[in-house]
């Protein structure tokens, strides 16, 4: 396919949801060794009373096996809100639009085990006014620096991430009220095949390059495009950090 085509091929796929089906054969990530499903689908079947926070199109969530008795997923975009309410209605869950940087608007103490899958934004103290005493805290969330390659073929240089950012969020969750019962972090390949899955990707994770459209940066798109031809996929790499906390 020429480059025009595959940049019509990745500005035409839908956005909506957390579906990454689409990259197979043109892009992989390596996932993380603790396997973030698993841990969820365990901790649902301990739990009452449980939250799960931007849930995206609610994807992951909808493969736990058993849901708890009370089961609520909360999105702050609303096109993914419909898509979450259709995926986790075999599981009886309520989907609750909320901003990503909003507060909780459930009561205290609501809620026994609070998840989280590459939340936006963490608020803590939300998160801990909603948990009881004793509930327990599980997210997998990206480390600063994730994609930086991609990131800086298109924008060019940038600041030095921050190598630290898995501690400060266990400093932030100890200062909210949780002790930190795990803490791990992963640096993971992500492979390009061509031009459509980098187009469709950054369409679709939009923090890597805020602002990406492909007429902005169709030439830093044109130069990959020529680099991926000549020597192969192009290579960055994600971190992935998991922390679970229990409130004291």
């Amino acid at each position: 396919m020429t480059f025009e085509e595959l940049l019509a091929e990745g500005a035409a796929v839908p956005v909506e949801g957390w579906d990454f089906s689409w990259f197979e054969g043109r892009a992989t990530e390596e996932r993380p060794s603790w396997g973030y499903a698993r841990l969820l689908a365990d901790r649902m079947t301990k739990a009452t009373a449980a939250l799960d926070l931007q849930t995206g199109g609610g994807e992951v969530l909808a493969g736990i096996p058993n849901a708890p008795q009370t089961l609520i997923a909360t999105e702050g975009w609303p096109p993914n809100v419909q898509v979450a309410r259709h995926n986790l209605r075999q599981l009886g869950a309520s989907v609750v639009e909320v901003p990503e940087d909003a507060d909780l608007p459930f009561r205290d103490e609501s809620f026994d085990l609070v998840t989280a899958r590459h939340p936006a934004v963490t608020r803590l103290d939300e998160i801990a006014r909603v948990l009881r005493p004793g509930g327990i805290y599980l997210a997998q969330r990206v480390g600063d620096g994730t994609n930086r390659e991609l990131s800086e073929a298109m924008m060019g240089p940038l600041p030095a991430p921050d190598e630290e950012s898995p501690r400060r969020a266990a400093a932030a969750a100890e200062a909210a009220g949780l002790t930190v019962l795990d803490l791990r972090q992963e640096t993971l390949r992500v492979v390009f095949n061509d031009i459509a899955a980098v187009v469709y990707f950054l369409r679709k994770v939009l923090w890597t390059v805020p602002g990406f459209t492909v007429d902005g940066y169709r030439e830093q798109l044109a130069a990959l495009h020529e680099k991926i031809e000549a020597d192969g996929p192009f290579v960055a790499h994600s971190k992935r950090f998991l922390i679970e906390a229990r409130k004291r």
